[in-house]
């Protein structure tokens, strides 16, 4: 499925059934381009072959992996586990050239549902040089669940990672800034309002606009410049402490992004 702005196409939706099991199977958004066509986004890197593109993914859910790749054990740290779980595609509500409404199943390692999700995109012209995608989640919990984190389960750091993740594509970080805030060490685990990353994409510099972080919510970043070697950005849900959605409650949350050249 393909996202069109301005006549262009911007973005494909992917199902997630190709994904390994161990990857953490799900629907993502890749590749994702600016208006004038740069790529910002990157899928199945050789460092984390987990990381697809645009996509929801949190490592613990009710101590299932739906992340993908090893999961992080307590005084014992990343290590392979068999349980990894996966989001499933359950139907399209609403179907256009941009956006969707669909219905997604998130599945124990057994394949019952913990959450059943409602799930919203679109893609808006803003001008000659940016567009604007808007990503809405509805998480509807079948028992209670806990949604939690590298760093809720003791990886000291600041890996409080999972929830609404953006990889980037390969090439420079020009600048990251969230308000007053400058660089991975400082903007990692806050929670302005915006976060801005400027970067460069196959020799053609953009612009990324984050906003909408909920309450509880924190932003996840590195940078191709930090120890840890890849770029990209979280909306992360549970940065400091685990986030429960209590049974049949609903929890709604949102990101937007403006893509500019």
């Amino acid at each position: 499925m393909e996202f069109m702005v301005a006549g262009r196409v911007v973005a494909e939706y992917r199902s997630g059934a190709e994904v390994a099991p161990t990857l953490g199977p799900r629907p993502y958004l890749h590749p994702i381009r600016t208006l004038a066509g740069t790529l910002v986004t990157d899928a199945m890197p050789d460092d984390h072959r987990w990381h697809l593109g645009l996509s929801l993914a949190v490592q613990d859910v009710n101590r299932n992996n739906l992340w993908g790749g090893r999961t992080y054990v307590r005084d014992q740290g990343y290590t392979w586990l068999d349980d990894h779980g996966s989001i499933t595609g359950e139907g399209f509500d609403e179907v256009g050239s941009g956006g969707f409404a669909q219905r997604l199943a998130w599945r124990d390692a057994d394949g019952k549902v913990l959450l059943a999700e409602r799930r919203s995109m679109t893609a808006t012209y803003l001008d000659e040089r940016s567009w604007m995608l808007e990503l809405g989640w509805w998480l509807t919990a079948t028992q209670a669940v806990v949604l939690g984190s590298p760093a809720t389960n003791g990886r000291p750091g600041g890996a409080g990672y999972g929830g609404c993740f953006w990889r980037i594509a390969p090439g420079a970080n020009l600048a990251l800034t969230a308000g007053e805030l400058a660089g991975e060490e400082q903007v990692n685990g806050s929670a302005e309002a915006e976060l801005v990353w400027r970067g460069e994409s196959g020799g053609a510099a953009y612009t990324l606009r984050f906003s909408g972080l909920g309450s509880g919510d924190r932003w996840f970043v590195r940078t191709s410049e930090g120890s840890t070697g890849y770029p990209g950005v979280c909306a992360a849900w549970a940065y400091e402490h685990p986030r429960l959605i209590e049974a049949h409650e609903t929890w709604h949350g949102r990101l937007r992004v403006v893509i500019s050249d």
